[in-house]
Protein backbone atom coordinates (compact mmCIF):
# COMPACT_ATOMS: atom_id res chain seq x y z
CA UNK A 1 0.00 0.00 0.00
CA UNK A 2 2.27 2.59 0.87
CA UNK A 3 4.46 1.38 -2.34
CA UNK A 4 1.57 2.42 -4.76
CA UNK A 5 1.13 5.91 -2.91
CA UNK A 6 4.63 6.74 -3.46
CA UNK A 7 4.21 6.04 -7.12
CA UNK A 8 0.64 7.98 -7.20
CA UNK A 9 2.76 11.17 -5.53
CA UNK A 10 5.91 10.85 -7.90
CA UNK A 11 3.48 10.72 -10.97
CA UNK A 12 1.64 13.61 -9.53
CA UNK A 13 4.83 15.38 -8.72
CA UNK A 14 6.31 14.96 -12.40
CA UNK A 15 2.94 15.81 -14.16
CA UNK A 16 2.91 19.29 -11.82
CA UNK A 17 6.74 20.12 -13.14
CA UNK A 18 5.97 19.26 -16.74
CA UNK A 19 3.01 21.94 -16.81
CA UNK A 20 4.47 24.43 -15.14
CA UNK A 21 7.89 24.31 -17.45
CA UNK A 22 5.49 24.82 -20.77
CA UNK A 23 3.16 27.13 -19.57
CA UNK A 24 6.48 29.53 -18.90
CA UNK A 25 7.64 28.87 -22.18
CA UNK A 26 4.50 29.38 -23.44
CA UNK A 27 4.25 32.96 -21.93
CA UNK A 28 7.63 34.24 -23.09
CA UNK A 29 7.25 33.27 -27.21
CA UNK A 30 3.89 35.29 -26.79
CA UNK A 31 5.33 38.77 -25.10
CA UNK A 32 8.31 38.22 -28.15
CA UNK A 33 5.97 38.03 -30.83
CA UNK A 34 3.90 41.00 -29.03
CA UNK A 35 7.22 43.38 -28.71
CA UNK A 36 7.98 42.71 -32.29
CA UNK A 37 4.64 43.51 -33.70
CA UNK A 38 4.49 46.91 -31.85
CA UNK A 39 7.86 47.49 -32.76
CA UNK A 40 6.66 47.38 -36.68
CA UNK A 41 3.51 49.07 -36.30
CA UNK A 42 5.61 51.79 -34.73
CA UNK A 43 7.40 51.97 -37.81
CA UNK A 44 4.52 52.47 -39.96
CA UNK A 45 2.58 50.52 -42.83
CA UNK A 46 5.52 51.00 -44.99
CA UNK A 47 8.15 48.77 -42.86
CA UNK A 48 5.39 45.79 -42.87
CA UNK A 49 4.57 46.21 -46.15
CA UNK A 50 8.21 44.88 -46.61
CA UNK A 51 7.58 41.51 -45.83
CA UNK A 52 5.86 40.57 -48.78
CA UNK A 53 8.21 40.59 -51.80
CA UNK A 54 7.72 43.95 -53.90
CA UNK A 55 6.66 44.12 -57.57
CA UNK A 56 9.27 45.87 -59.79
CA UNK A 57 7.26 49.17 -60.35
CA UNK A 58 7.53 48.92 -56.24
CA UNK A 59 11.30 48.18 -56.03
CA UNK A 60 12.38 50.74 -58.01
CA UNK A 61 10.36 53.59 -55.73
CA UNK A 62 11.86 52.02 -52.41
CA UNK A 63 15.37 52.28 -54.04
CA UNK A 64 17.14 54.80 -51.44
CA UNK A 65 18.23 58.15 -53.23
CA UNK A 66 21.62 57.67 -51.67
CA UNK A 67 22.09 54.67 -54.34
CA UNK A 68 23.13 54.66 -58.01
CA UNK A 69 22.54 51.67 -59.73
CA UNK A 70 25.20 51.46 -62.82
CA UNK A 71 24.21 50.04 -66.05
CA UNK A 72 27.44 50.27 -68.83
CA UNK A 73 24.72 50.11 -71.68
CA UNK A 74 21.82 52.26 -70.28
CA UNK A 75 22.77 56.08 -69.36
CA UNK A 76 22.21 56.71 -65.74
CA UNK A 77 18.54 58.44 -64.74
CA UNK A 78 18.49 61.50 -62.57
CA UNK A 79 17.76 60.65 -59.07
CA UNK A 80 14.67 61.93 -57.31
CA UNK A 81 13.25 62.14 -53.72
CA UNK A 82 10.82 58.92 -53.19
CA UNK A 83 7.72 61.40 -52.59
CA UNK A 84 8.33 63.02 -55.45
CA UNK A 85 5.97 61.81 -58.65
CA UNK A 86 8.07 61.33 -62.39
CA UNK A 87 7.89 64.40 -64.36
CA UNK A 88 5.60 64.65 -67.00
CA UNK A 89 7.05 63.89 -70.71
CA UNK A 90 7.23 67.16 -72.31
CA UNK A 91 5.07 67.77 -75.06
CA UNK A 92 7.24 69.85 -77.41
CA UNK A 93 9.76 67.26 -79.10
CA UNK A 94 12.38 70.61 -80.90
CA UNK A 95 12.99 73.80 -79.28
CA UNK A 96 11.84 77.12 -79.96
CA UNK A 97 13.63 78.59 -82.68
CA UNK A 98 15.35 81.77 -82.33
CA UNK A 99 15.02 85.43 -83.87
CA UNK A 100 17.33 84.31 -86.50
CA UNK A 101 18.56 81.13 -88.37
CA UNK A 102 21.92 82.40 -88.78
CA UNK A 103 24.23 84.74 -88.27
CA UNK A 104 27.49 86.24 -90.76
CA UNK A 105 30.98 84.83 -89.52
CA UNK A 106 33.21 86.78 -87.77
CA UNK A 107 36.10 88.54 -90.01
CA UNK A 108 38.65 86.27 -88.48
CA UNK A 109 36.75 82.69 -89.43
CA UNK A 110 36.37 84.46 -92.93
CA UNK A 111 40.08 84.76 -93.22
CA UNK A 112 40.84 81.35 -91.87
CA UNK A 113 38.95 80.14 -94.84
CA UNK A 114 39.98 82.45 -97.46
CA UNK A 115 44.27 81.54 -96.54
CA UNK A 116 45.14 80.42 -99.61
CA UNK A 117 43.57 83.73 -101.04
CA UNK A 118 45.58 86.15 -98.59
CA UNK A 119 48.62 84.45 -99.01
CA UNK A 120 51.90 85.63 -101.20
CA UNK A 121 50.48 84.05 -104.34
CA UNK A 122 46.60 84.70 -104.01
CA UNK A 123 44.75 88.05 -105.50
CA UNK A 124 45.02 90.07 -101.75
CA UNK A 125 49.01 88.96 -101.35
CA UNK A 126 49.41 89.99 -104.87
CA UNK A 127 48.04 93.57 -104.14
CA UNK A 128 49.54 93.63 -100.91
CA UNK A 129 53.24 93.13 -102.22
CA UNK A 130 51.99 95.46 -105.15
CA UNK A 131 51.10 98.71 -103.01
CA UNK A 132 52.96 98.02 -99.86
CA UNK A 133 56.00 100.31 -98.65
CA UNK A 134 56.40 103.85 -99.60
CA UNK A 135 55.86 103.46 -103.25
CA UNK A 136 54.53 106.64 -105.07
CA UNK A 137 51.29 105.91 -107.06
CA UNK A 138 50.77 107.10 -110.00
CA UNK A 139 48.63 106.28 -113.20
CA UNK A 140 50.81 103.01 -114.16
CA UNK A 141 48.93 101.39 -110.39
CA UNK A 142 45.89 100.76 -112.39
CA UNK A 143 47.76 98.70 -115.07
CA UNK A 144 49.73 96.85 -112.06
CA UNK A 145 46.41 96.12 -110.89
CA UNK A 146 44.63 95.18 -113.67
CA UNK A 147 47.20 92.62 -114.39
CA UNK A 148 46.81 90.97 -110.51
CA UNK A 149 42.82 90.77 -111.02
CA UNK A 150 42.72 89.50 -114.52
CA UNK A 151 44.84 86.41 -112.80
CA UNK A 152 42.90 86.38 -109.96
CA UNK A 153 39.64 85.34 -112.30
CA UNK A 154 37.94 88.32 -111.23
CA UNK A 155 36.96 88.50 -115.00
CA UNK A 156 37.55 90.75 -117.80
CA UNK A 157 34.24 93.42 -117.42
CA UNK A 158 34.90 93.36 -113.59
CA UNK A 159 38.52 94.07 -113.48
CA UNK A 160 37.70 97.24 -116.01
CA UNK A 161 34.56 98.37 -113.89
CA UNK A 162 37.03 98.68 -110.83
CA UNK A 163 39.73 99.95 -112.72
CA UNK A 164 37.79 102.95 -113.91
CA UNK A 165 36.80 103.99 -110.30
CA UNK A 166 40.58 103.91 -109.78
CA UNK A 167 41.13 105.82 -112.39
CA UNK A 168 38.78 108.55 -111.57
CA UNK A 169 39.90 108.41 -108.31
CA UNK A 170 43.95 109.31 -109.63
CA UNK A 171 42.41 111.70 -112.20
CA UNK A 172 40.83 113.74 -108.95
CA UNK A 173 43.68 113.65 -107.16
CA UNK A 174 41.70 111.45 -104.65
CA UNK A 175 44.19 108.39 -104.84
CA UNK A 176 47.44 109.84 -103.40
CA UNK A 177 48.63 106.95 -101.46
CA UNK A 178 48.60 102.97 -100.88
CA UNK A 179 45.68 103.32 -98.38
CA UNK A 180 43.91 105.87 -100.20
CA UNK A 181 43.85 103.12 -103.42
CA UNK A 182 43.11 100.28 -101.29
CA UNK A 183 40.03 101.45 -99.73
CA UNK A 184 38.54 102.02 -103.15
CA UNK A 185 39.17 98.54 -104.30
CA UNK A 186 37.48 97.73 -101.16
CA UNK A 187 34.34 100.08 -101.71
CA UNK A 188 33.88 99.64 -105.23
CA UNK A 189 34.11 95.47 -104.00
CA UNK A 190 31.27 96.20 -101.19
CA UNK A 191 29.14 97.65 -103.76
CA UNK A 192 29.76 94.86 -106.56
CA UNK A 193 28.45 92.08 -103.66
CA UNK A 194 25.67 94.19 -102.28
CA UNK A 195 22.73 93.24 -105.19
CA UNK A 196 19.57 95.07 -104.54
CA UNK A 197 20.81 96.60 -101.97
CA UNK A 198 21.27 93.26 -99.63
CA UNK A 199 23.50 93.21 -97.13
CA UNK A 200 23.78 89.73 -95.78
CA UNK A 201 22.53 86.44 -97.59
CA UNK A 202 20.82 83.37 -96.26
CA UNK A 203 17.67 82.38 -96.70
CA UNK A 204 14.11 84.02 -95.67
CA UNK A 205 11.35 81.73 -94.74
CA UNK A 206 8.40 83.75 -96.41
CA UNK A 207 6.29 80.76 -96.99
CA UNK A 208 5.46 77.30 -94.94
CA UNK A 209 7.35 75.41 -96.65
CA UNK A 210 9.69 77.64 -98.39
CA UNK A 211 11.07 75.16 -101.62
CA UNK A 212 14.58 75.71 -102.11
CA UNK A 213 16.05 74.48 -105.61
CA UNK A 214 19.74 73.65 -105.58
CA UNK A 215 21.13 73.50 -109.73
CA UNK A 216 24.60 73.18 -110.71
CA UNK A 217 26.60 70.72 -112.10
CA UNK A 218 27.79 67.96 -111.15
CA UNK A 219 31.05 68.28 -108.71
CA UNK A 220 29.89 71.43 -107.60
CA UNK A 221 28.41 70.48 -104.02
CA UNK A 222 25.10 70.26 -104.40
CA UNK A 223 24.47 67.57 -101.94
CA UNK A 224 27.08 68.38 -99.39
CA UNK A 225 25.77 72.43 -99.53
CA UNK A 226 22.47 71.10 -98.69
CA UNK A 227 23.52 68.61 -96.20
CA UNK A 228 25.18 71.69 -94.07
CA UNK A 229 22.08 73.87 -94.52
CA UNK A 230 20.05 71.06 -93.18
CA UNK A 231 22.14 71.36 -89.84
CA UNK A 232 22.61 74.40 -88.97
CA UNK A 233 18.71 75.16 -90.24
CA UNK A 234 17.72 72.16 -87.70
CA UNK A 235 19.45 73.83 -85.24
CA UNK A 236 17.96 76.74 -85.46
CA UNK A 237 14.36 75.07 -84.72
CA UNK A 238 13.36 74.72 -88.47
CA UNK A 239 12.13 71.79 -89.73
CA UNK A 240 13.38 70.27 -92.69
CA UNK A 241 12.24 67.84 -95.99
CA UNK A 242 14.66 66.32 -97.95
CA UNK A 243 14.07 65.57 -102.27
CA UNK A 244 16.27 63.46 -103.39
CA UNK A 245 16.10 65.07 -106.70
CA UNK A 246 19.05 63.56 -108.61
CA UNK A 247 17.64 60.42 -109.32
CA UNK A 248 20.28 59.59 -112.23
CA UNK A 249 22.86 59.36 -110.14
CA UNK A 250 22.48 56.40 -107.14
CA UNK A 251 25.45 58.15 -105.04
CA UNK A 252 23.37 61.41 -104.99
CA UNK A 253 20.32 59.97 -103.45
CA UNK A 254 22.19 57.37 -100.81
CA UNK A 255 24.33 60.73 -99.91
CA UNK A 256 21.46 63.31 -99.14
CA UNK A 257 19.90 60.16 -97.03
CA UNK A 258 22.85 59.88 -95.31
CA UNK A 259 23.12 63.10 -94.34
CA UNK A 260 19.04 62.90 -93.48
CA UNK A 261 20.07 60.54 -90.98
CA UNK A 262 22.67 62.48 -89.35
CA UNK A 263 20.76 65.53 -89.38
CA UNK A 264 17.25 63.45 -88.52
CA UNK A 265 15.55 65.11 -91.75
CA UNK A 266 13.13 62.89 -93.54
CA UNK A 267 14.72 62.05 -97.20
CA UNK A 268 11.72 61.57 -100.02
CA UNK A 269 13.29 60.11 -102.94
CA UNK A 270 12.09 57.46 -105.59
CA UNK A 271 14.03 54.59 -107.48
CA UNK A 272 16.83 55.08 -109.76
CA UNK A 273 16.05 56.83 -112.84
CA UNK A 274 12.74 58.20 -111.24
CA UNK A 275 11.28 61.57 -112.79
CA UNK A 276 12.86 64.02 -110.51
CA UNK A 277 9.78 66.80 -110.48
CA UNK A 278 7.60 63.94 -109.36
CA UNK A 279 9.95 63.17 -106.24
CA UNK A 280 9.92 66.88 -105.50
CA UNK A 281 6.21 67.08 -105.44
CA UNK A 282 5.89 64.39 -103.54
CA UNK A 283 8.33 66.04 -100.72
CA UNK A 284 6.37 69.38 -100.89
CA UNK A 285 3.36 67.04 -99.98
CA UNK A 286 5.36 65.64 -97.45
CA UNK A 287 6.38 68.88 -95.70
CA UNK A 288 3.14 69.94 -95.39
CA UNK A 289 2.07 66.78 -93.98
CA UNK A 290 4.37 67.04 -91.18
CA UNK A 291 4.44 70.49 -90.83
CA UNK A 292 8.53 71.08 -92.07
CA UNK A 293 9.78 75.13 -92.54
CA UNK A 294 11.98 74.24 -95.52
CA UNK A 295 11.81 72.19 -98.36
CA UNK A 296 15.57 71.56 -99.72
CA UNK A 297 15.79 69.51 -103.26
CA UNK A 298 18.74 68.49 -105.12
CA UNK A 299 19.09 68.60 -108.28
CA UNK A 300 20.94 66.46 -111.27
CA UNK A 301 23.80 68.64 -113.12
CA UNK A 302 24.49 66.50 -116.20
CA UNK A 303 22.27 65.26 -118.83
CA UNK A 304 22.87 63.90 -122.22
CA UNK A 305 23.26 67.39 -123.59
CA UNK A 306 23.15 70.47 -122.17
CA UNK A 307 19.72 71.26 -123.47
CA UNK A 308 18.36 68.56 -121.82
CA UNK A 309 19.58 69.80 -118.86
CA UNK A 310 18.28 72.78 -119.26
CA UNK A 311 14.58 71.44 -120.00
CA UNK A 312 14.70 68.95 -116.88
CA UNK A 313 15.27 72.13 -114.68
CA UNK A 314 12.48 73.98 -116.01
CA UNK A 315 10.51 70.94 -115.94
CA UNK A 316 11.46 70.27 -111.78
CA UNK A 317 10.52 73.69 -111.03
CA UNK A 318 6.79 73.59 -112.91
CA UNK A 319 6.43 70.51 -110.62
CA UNK A 320 6.89 72.33 -107.56
CA UNK A 321 4.75 75.32 -108.99
CA UNK A 322 1.83 72.19 -108.88
CA UNK A 323 2.78 70.91 -105.72
CA UNK A 324 2.40 74.92 -103.77
CA UNK A 325 1.75 78.33 -105.35
CA UNK A 326 4.84 80.01 -105.75
CA UNK A 327 6.99 77.18 -105.70
CA UNK A 328 10.50 76.86 -106.20
CA UNK A 329 10.44 80.08 -103.71
CA UNK A 330 14.16 80.20 -104.15
CA UNK A 331 16.24 78.73 -106.26
CA UNK A 332 20.21 78.21 -105.95
CA UNK A 333 23.13 77.76 -108.19
CA UNK A 334 25.91 76.27 -106.77
CA UNK A 335 29.48 77.24 -108.34
CA UNK A 336 32.55 75.57 -107.94
CA UNK A 337 35.17 78.37 -106.81
CA UNK A 338 37.69 76.37 -108.16
CA UNK A 339 36.79 76.18 -111.57
CA UNK A 340 37.16 80.43 -111.70
CA UNK A 341 35.67 81.46 -115.28
CA UNK A 342 34.71 78.13 -116.19
CA UNK A 343 32.10 78.34 -113.42
CA UNK A 344 31.07 81.84 -114.56
CA UNK A 345 30.61 80.12 -118.19
CA UNK A 346 28.07 77.34 -116.51
CA UNK A 347 26.43 79.70 -114.65
CA UNK A 348 24.93 82.12 -117.39
CA UNK A 349 23.47 78.62 -118.87
CA UNK A 350 21.41 78.25 -115.81
CA UNK A 351 20.70 81.59 -115.46
CA UNK A 352 19.30 82.10 -119.01
CA UNK A 353 17.02 78.84 -118.42
CA UNK A 354 16.04 79.59 -114.66
CA UNK A 355 14.74 82.68 -112.18
CA UNK A 356 18.25 82.04 -110.07
CA UNK A 357 17.42 83.98 -107.13
CA UNK A 358 21.24 83.08 -104.89
CA UNK A 359 24.78 82.18 -105.69
CA UNK A 360 26.38 79.15 -103.43
CA UNK A 361 30.13 79.42 -104.04
CA UNK A 362 31.68 76.30 -102.79
CA UNK A 363 35.33 75.15 -102.32
CA UNK A 364 36.59 78.80 -101.91
CA UNK A 365 39.35 77.06 -99.29
CA UNK A 366 41.08 75.55 -102.03
CA UNK A 367 41.51 78.47 -104.29
CA UNK A 368 43.41 81.26 -104.37
CA UNK A 369 41.45 83.03 -106.82
CA UNK A 370 38.66 84.48 -103.97
CA UNK A 371 38.42 87.25 -106.76
CA UNK A 372 36.25 84.95 -108.71
CA UNK A 373 32.98 85.91 -106.38
CA UNK A 374 33.27 89.62 -107.30
CA UNK A 375 33.04 88.29 -111.36
CA UNK A 376 30.21 86.45 -110.66
CA UNK A 377 28.23 88.65 -108.89
CA UNK A 378 28.62 91.66 -110.83
CA UNK A 379 28.15 89.30 -114.18
CA UNK A 380 25.59 87.83 -113.00
CA UNK A 381 23.90 90.50 -110.96
CA UNK A 382 22.72 87.85 -108.64
CA UNK A 383 23.41 87.78 -104.50
CA UNK A 384 25.81 85.20 -103.24
CA UNK A 385 24.11 83.84 -100.35
CA UNK A 386 26.12 81.15 -98.96
CA UNK A 387 30.07 80.82 -99.11
CA UNK A 388 31.88 77.32 -98.63
CA UNK A 389 35.22 77.14 -96.96
CA UNK A 390 35.51 74.03 -95.64
CA UNK A 391 34.01 70.16 -95.48
CA UNK A 392 31.62 70.39 -91.72
CA UNK A 393 28.30 71.91 -91.53
CA UNK A 394 29.70 75.09 -89.80
CA UNK A 395 31.57 75.53 -93.02
CA UNK A 396 29.00 77.06 -94.51
CA UNK A 397 28.49 80.28 -94.07
CA UNK A 398 25.96 83.48 -94.96
CA UNK A 399 27.63 85.56 -97.02
CA UNK A 400 27.77 89.53 -95.90
CA UNK A 401 29.50 91.83 -98.31
CA UNK A 402 31.44 94.16 -96.11
CA UNK A 403 32.56 91.28 -93.80
CA UNK A 404 34.12 89.08 -96.87
CA UNK A 405 35.52 92.36 -98.82
CA UNK A 406 37.42 92.98 -94.98
CA UNK A 407 38.55 89.32 -94.91
CA UNK A 408 39.58 88.96 -98.55
CA UNK A 409 40.67 92.76 -98.42
CA UNK A 410 41.94 93.93 -95.57
CA UNK A 411 44.71 94.37 -93.27
CA UNK A 412 45.39 91.90 -90.20
CA UNK A 413 44.31 94.89 -88.01
CA UNK A 414 40.51 95.17 -89.51
CA UNK A 415 37.92 94.36 -87.56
Amino acid sequence: MEKETFLLVAIIVVALIYFLFFRNRASREGTGREGRGDKQAARGPAAAARRVPPSAAEADELVPESIEVEDDAQPKAPTRPLSQPPAAPSKSKRPPPPETLSRAPDVQTLRRGLGRSRDSGGVFGRLKALLGGQRDIDASIAQQIEEVLLTSDVGAATTQTILNRIREGLDRGELTNADAVWRALRQEAVRMLSIDGRAGGGIELRHSPTVVLFVGVNGAGKTTTIGKLATQLEAAGKKCVLAAGDTFRAAAVQQLVIWGKRVGCEVVHGKDGADPGSVLFEAIKKAEEVGADVVLADTAGRLHTKANLMNEMQKIARSAGKAASGAPHETFLVIDATNGQNALAQAREFKDALEITGIVLTKLDGTAKGGVVLGISDSLRVPVRFVGMGEGPDDLHEFAPQRFVDALLGDEQAA
